[in-house]
C-alpha cells in the first residue's frame, strides 16, 4: 500500500484513486461511512458482506493514512472509537452515489427503491442531504 508520500505507479489519476480505494472492500468501508454514519469496528465487521478482522483493520488503516477516515473517541464510550469520513472521503459521495444509480438501473440489487427515485429526480439535493447529515456526525450533533 503506498503511503501518502510514496510515488504512484503512474501520476494518472484513476490510477491514483485506485490506489487508494481500488480494492474489493475499501469503498464498501466508505459506504457504510456515508449511508449510515459513524460506525465501530464491530459495527463494521457486521456488513453484510462478511469482511475479516484482519482485511478491515488494513482497510481502516489504509484510509486513515490517505485522510479518507479519521477514528475518534465513541461519546457514550471513551475507551471504543468511531470512524467517521473527513471532509476529503466525503468527497466520495458523488461516486457512491452514481455507483448505486448504476448498479440500481442495470442490475438487481437491494438498493431501495424510495432512494434511487430520489437520486434520480434530484441527485444534487440527495448529495446535499446527505453531506450535511455527515457534516452534522463530524460536529457532534
Amino acid at each position: 500500500m503506498p503511503s501518502p508520500e510514496t510515488a504512484w505507479r503512474s501520476r494518472c489519476p484513476i490510477n491514483v484513486s485506485l490506489e487508494i480505494f481500488g480494492d474489493r472492500w475499501s469503498l464498501l468501508v466508505v459506504r457504510d461511512l456515508l449511508f449510515g454514519g459513524p460506525r465501530s469496528f464491530s459495527q463494521l465487521l457486521g456488513a453484510q458482506e462478511g469482511i475479516a478482522t484482519n482485511v478491515l483493520t488494513d482497510r481502516l488503516q489504509r484510509l486513515e493514512a490517505h485522510g479518507i477516515v479519521e477514528r475518534r473517541p465513541d461519546p457514550e464510550d471513551g475507551r471504543r472509537r468511531r470512524y467517521l469520513l473527513t471532509p476529503k472521503g466525503l468527497d466520495l459521495a458523488p461516486i457512491l452515489i452514481e455507483m448505486v444509480s448504476w448498479g440500481g438501473r442495470h442490475e438487481d440489487t437491494a438498493a431501495p427503491p424510495a432512494i434511487l427515485r430520489e437520486i434520480k429526480r434530484d441527485r444534487e439535493a440527495y448529495l446535499a442531504a446527505l453531506r450535511e447529515r455527515r457534516k452534522a456526525d463530524r460536529e457532534g450533533k
